[in-house]
């Protein structure tokens, strides 16, 4: 699985991240400050976003200071379902029901510990084929494809 990662800054948090994935395996693709670049987070979440659009990444991590605005950037590019988890059980009820595939979180808000027990859960949690989240799932899906084609 390719993950890509962005940041619009480096920190504690994004340090805990890189290192908990790589840990399990996952040799992220690094993207933003992360790689060294002075981005905010509008450029972060762009970056994010078009590889994810593309299907160069088929999941992202992103940060930002609340995890609001990069949440708002990265939804604008079709394909791309980003979810600001503040906790476990977001992270697994947005896999689940809604195939999220951007998990975003807020550096000023999430601490090391439960960013790992997030990201733990994200990783460890895969779109639901019940039934109503199927179809959840492909109604999404249509919406984005109607809307893919403008631009």
């Amino acid at each position: 699985m390719k993950i890509a990662v962005s940041s619009p800054k480096q920190c504690c948090l994004t340090e805990v991240v890189l290192t908990h994935l790589k840990k399990n395996g996952i040799h992220p693709i690094i993207l933003g400050s992360l790689q060294g670049e002075k981005v905010d987070y509008v450029e972060a979440a762009r970056q994010l976003g078009e590889l994810i659009s593309t299907g160069e990444c088929e999941q992202g991590v992103l940060f930002c200071h609340t995890g609001t605005g990069a949440s708002i950037i990265a939804n604008k590019y079709p394909g791309v379902r980003a979810a600001l988890c503040p906790d476990s059980f977001s992270a697994k009820v947005a896999r689940e029901a809604n195939n999220a595939n951007v998990l975003v979180l807020g550096i000023r808000l999430t601490g090391e510990g439960i960013a790992v027990e997030i990201l733990d859960t994200w990783l460890n949690t895969a779109p639901s084929a019940e039934p109503k989240f199927a179809d959840f799932h492909r109604r999404t899906n249509e919406i984005d494809e109607r809307y893919r084609s403008y631009g």
